[in-house]
């Protein structure tokens, strides 16, 4: 046992610290260190100052041991008298607040029960019965006053045991946490006014699931009975959000659960528009639609005079999917404002399931991003409608989930968690209350599980009681929500049975004539203030479409470059990284070739200075995988306050340049960008990929937002993914972006699929992403090897004139003595390039840059150049059933002439994309060159 923790033992010994309060040990300890030695026992001083003058501990390893012992020691005796009495009972009150949220009564159906923590015991902590009519003063809670240990109890249980569960002591920051015991333990009771309005919201929630249910029979909607009250939570939240706190743009993201209640009910979605998509009718034939049940909206509110922007995401069947989504959307309108309440301005509110807020990691992934710094959105503000089964699976702990409650996972970001009773509307209207303060206090995620049921299976065509008896047998016995409450109000004198019947009937009768029942506003200049761009100039964009493609003279380019350049003058480089940027001096004055990462840094440049903000984002983007960007220079000189520079942020002041090192994320982070993606049209956003074999985690976003969700939403968006591919020897993880998945995925003109292969392509590639008056998803088979190619190069001439070609032409062949046609895409060009040797004059090679659209005009021009090669020859070095091959065959078996016979050439099928072994790649490679070339 070391010294510190025989100085513990003794000081627990000779003291009356048996239950261990951990909160004002930690209190006077931080007093102590703080030099304020007034009204510390002297016993105490003696003890801290042999803890300092034994130990090299860290306040937090003292506090640590405090916990430890504490924790170890509860059957001490203690010494008698009445500052023993006072400090066993704040051990007593610290109890309450860390444990008694798992003896609320949060469950309306009775079925979730756990034992009561026996630290809520008086023997817990050294009381007796005999001590129950002891007074102590603590403070706030007892108004200051000495109140006996009884009525003490009784109101920590009035507090923490009813029906709320208030789960925050473990919380580290200490404001926080005061601020929390402070709000918790001041309770306010609603008013008679604000009962009626959470009646009337109840009565909103009921009423639209019952009439849906008469006039659309057996149809799936997915309703929200047994959850009602989560219409009040979400509606106070947004109301107050807008009165209180002038929030301008509220972005909602949900599964389906609900999702019609909330359309109508809080954004004021037109009835009749519901009715219309019950019955089928289509209103936008260019869309393959989606199911009523996914479906976004968007609205304007005024409360108070003030007036709001409230968007619900469109959303998927992937739950949880949507979540990053709604974030990044949420940032990139933040990201917009020029103002220090910019966080407060904007609210993101995302609505979760139990199972699925336990279930899905992505879950975890943006809570991982929550509280860094070119994600974060201020705090997320999430509601769990916990109806306590998932389709047919119960969610219990320790059979169906791993945590005590389905919502421990935001403990992972210190996030306070409100369980709730949800058929205590009033409770529920309460904790929306402080999350809300919360939230926009200490700008932090805050976590609502309203704790309800669900009356009707998964769906309404889905009998429950078959995998759920005993629940259902519970469940078909509760009357409503809104039933019980009515009731209390009557009771209360709230309201008359004759006042509650004329609010059903108001509703219903806005229902049958197709009326809003919310009220919204008709116009409103919000979206002017914050600065939301218009869409219009992208929305009719086609690939095919001319554009006029802003050229910048090679003088300017030469002022951009040189400028990207320049280090702050305190910066100490690293010897590589100034050597790299030292040669982009040299390639911008002409003496040397233009490589990748100098064309690509130009390209920013060259928009950052036409006034486009620039975000990119990927595990390493800042310095790029492979050592080829260096957009952020690190300072060696590790004493200096500047600790890094980046040249591009100093291009446009008024321009904003963002390269971001994200969480090791792929499925959150590119969910995040996306969400981005689609407020922000004017900008170019960028995901990259670490290695593109890895995009595949996020397969999600990729499939359900980014490849369709214009043509099931009319969603666009411009994001751009880097996603580094090619064969090198690297073995199957590191070999592939799965080009083939993408090009499968195409239809419709619904993204481009790019492979360049020349610094002066991805130079004009990215600029045309944002110039181009067309907004559709951008996927880049980037290079490795390439970056750094000798042959791979480019010339400032090559960027100030011309523009990204599709197709790129073989300019060193006579076209009418052509005999063979190698037609290729990516890196394999280069390894063909360098076993083609004079002999083969009559061997053509053209480049496709552009997958998807495919070039068919373009193409079609060349192949009738080369109308003598009798042989074409589709060259790839994935395997045959991966790259591009199976996707543009069609393509390319439609333009070529009866003349000519078209082959394949490259590796065979695997279910791999690619050999773990170099030698066996560098066999492989050289046997597809030969066999293009027909050497033998």
């Amino acid at each position: 046992m070391t010294k510190k923790h025989n100085d513990f033992e003794e000081w627990l010994e000779s003291t009356q610290f048996s239950g261990g309060n951990l909160e004002y040990l930690e209190s006077i300890y931080d007093d102590y260190l703080k030099g304020n030695y007034d009204g510390i026992d002297p016993e105490w001083l003696s003890f801290f100052d042999s803890v300092a003058e034994n130990t090299d501990t860290v306040h937090a390893d003292i506090v640590d041991e405090f916990k430890y012992l504490a924790q170890n020691r509860v059957g001490s005796v203690v010494a008698s008298g009445s500052s023993d009495i006072e400090l066993k009972i704040k051990n007593l009150v610290g109890a309450y607040r860390s444990h008694a949220y798992k003896s609320a009564k949060i469950d309306p159906l009775k079925l979730f029960k756990l034992p009561q923590d026996p630290e809520l015991s008086l023997t817990y902590h050294g009381l007796t019965d005999s001590d129950l009519q002891e007074e102590v003063n603590l403070g706030a809670l007892t108004n200051n006053q000495p109140k006996k240990l009884q009525d003490i109890i009784n109101k920590l249980k009035a507090i923490y045991e009813t029906n709320i569960g208030f789960e925050f002591m473990y919380i580290n920051n200490k404001e926080e946490k005061k601020w929390l015991q402070d709000t918790i333990e001041s309770q306010s009771l609603l008013t008679k006014e604000e009962k009626k309005w959470t009646l009337e919201q109840l009565v909103a929630a009921e009423g639209l699931e019952k009439y849906l249910a008469l006039r659309y029979v057996g149809q799936k909607r997915f309703g929200l009975e047994g959850g009602e009250s989560m219409i009040p939570s979400l509606q106070y939240v947004i109301e107050k959000s807008i009165s209180k706190y002038s929030t301008n743009f509220i972005q909602l993201g949900m599964a389906h659960r609900g999702r019609l209640n909330v359309l109508v009910n809080v954004l004021g979605k037109n009835p009749k528009d519901l009715f219309e998509e019950f019955e089928g009718k289509q209103s936008e034939k260019s869309l393959s639609g989606d199911v009523k049940y996914h479906m976004g909206y968007s609205n304007y509110r005024g409360v108070d005079g003030k007036e709001a922007k409230i968007a619900l995401a469109f959303n998927p069947s992937h739950l949880e999917a949507v979540d990053p989504v709604v974030e990044g959307a949420a940032r990139a309108i933040q990201d917009k404002l020029d103002d220090k309440n910019a966080l407060n301005r904007v609210l993101p509110i995302l609505i979760h399931g139990d199972s699925a807020f336990c279930g899905q990691g992505v879950v975890m992934e943006t809570f991982g991003l929550s509280l860094t710094e070119y994600y974060g959105t201020g705090g997320t503000v999430h509601i769990v409608v916990n109806n306590q089964v998932g389709f047919t699976t119960s969610s219990k702990f320790g059979v169906n989930r791993s945590s005590i409650y389905s919502t421990d996972v935001a403990k992972m970001i210190d996030a306070p968690i409100f369980h709730v009773n949800g058929d205590d509307p009033e409770a529920v209207v309460r904790v929306s209350e402080i999350a809300l303060e919360y939230r926009m206090k200490f700008n932090k995620d805050v976590v609502i599980d309203i704790v309800c049921y669900r009356r009707n299976g998964h769906n309404e065509t889905d009998e429950p009681s078959g995998t759920q008896p005993e629940m259902y047998e519970v469940i078909k016995k509760l009357p409503s929500t809104l039933t019980v409450y009515s009731k209390q109000l009557e009771a209360e004198g709230v309201v008359t049975a004759e006042q509650l019947n004329d609010l059903n009937a108001k509703y219903r009768s806005k229902l049958d004539k197709g009326e809003s029942t919310v009220e919204v506003l008709t116009k409103s200049s919000i979206c002017n203030k914050l600065g939301v761009c218009d869409w219009k100039p992208y929305i009719k964009g086609k690939p095919q479409g001319d554009y006029s493609y802003d050229v910048i003279p090679e003088t300017k380019l030469q002022e951009l470059a040189l400028e990207m350049c320049k280090a702050h003058d305190e910066i100490k480089m690293q010897n590589q990284v100034k050597k790299a940027i030292t040669d982009r001096e040299k390639m911008a004055n002409g003496e040397l070739a233009i490589n990748w990462g100098f064309a690509e840094m130009l390209a920013y440049a060259t928009l950052l200075d036409k006034g486009h903000d620039i975000r990119i984002s990927g595990e390493d983007s800042g310095r790029g995988t492979f050592s080829h960007r260096h957009a952020v220079l690190k300072n060696m000189d590790v004493d200096n306050k500047l600790k890094e520079y980046i040249p591009l942020k100093h291009i446009n002041e008024n321009a904003r340049f963002d390269v971001i090192d994200s969480t090791l994320s792929e499925y959150a982070v590119l969910g995040f960008e996306y969400g981005y993606s689609c407020y922000s049209p004017e900008s170019l956003v960028i995901w990259e990929a670490q290695f593109g074999d890895f995009v595949n985690t996020a397969q999600v976003v990729i499939d359900q937002f980014l490849v369709s969700a214009e043509e099931k939403w009319g969603i666009l968006s411009g994001l751009t993914l880097l996603l580094p591919h090619g064969q090198e020897g690297a073995g199957a993880e590191h070999s592939s972006a799965r080009l083939e998945r993408f090009l499968n995925s195409c239809a419709n003109n619904n993204m481009q699929v790019c492979t360049p292969t020349t610094p002066a392509q991805i130079y004009h590639l990215l600029r045309r992403q944002v110039i181009r008056p067309l907004r559709k998803p951008l996927i880049v088979m980037t290079p490795k090897s390439l970056l750094r190619n000798p042959l791979a190069v480019s010339t400032m001439e090559e960027l100030s004139k011309g523009e990204f070609q599709v197709v790129i032409d073989d300019k060193s062949v006579q076209a009418d003595k052509v005999k063979k046609l190698i037609i290729c895409n990516g890196k394999v060009y280069y390894d063909l390039m360098l076993k083609k040797e004079d002999k083969h004059q009559d061997t053509a090679v053209v480049r496709i840059e552009e997958l998807y659209p495919f070039p068919k005009k373009e193409l079609s021009k060349i192949l009738t150049k080369y109308n003598k090669a009798t042989d074409v020859v589709w060259l790839q070095e994935e395997p045959a059933n991966k790259g591009a091959w199976y996707n543009i065959r069609h393509s390319l078996e439609e333009l070529v002439s009866d003349k000519q016979k078209l082959r394949y050439v490259g590796r065979d099928r695997s279910s791999a994309p690619a050999v773990g072994y170099h030698a066996r790649y560098v066999e492989q490679q050289e046997e597809i060159i030969k066999k293009a070339l027909d050497i033998k």
